[in-house]
């Protein structure tokens, strides 16, 4: 009796931590699929636009950034801030890059 009472303890405190556990996503390599999949009150069409985005101005440094994406407001960062991951940057490409001056 004892060990199924454990049993049934344990198994219930792990379904109740990945309840809690949201998905993270890395806003920087992550495909538009994976965006759509994680990210609340982002759709197929706002997740295409931040790779449409990040492949045109290069990586983001924060997930504020996000908002800089037609579509997406602060609201939506703010409501997906703790699922938002920002490291492992894409190289900026080059039509992004800022041309050396020389003086």
């Amino acid at each position: 009796m004892f060990k199924t009472t454990l049993a049934a303890l344990a198994l219930s405190l792990l379904l109740a931590g990945s309840a809690f556990a949201a998905d993270k996503v890395n806003i920087n390599t992550a495909d538009a699929a994976t965006l759509d999949r994680v990210l609340l009150n982002v759709g197929a069409s706002k997740a295409e636009a931040i790779v449409a985005y990040r492949k045109a101005h290069g990586a983001f440094r924060s997930a504020d950034q996000l908002a800089l994406v037609k579509g997406i407001g602060l609201k939506t960062v703010e409501k997906n801030r703790d699922r938002i991951v920002v490291g492992g940057a894409a190289p900026v490409p080059p039509q992004a890059a800022r041309p050396v001056v020389r003086r």
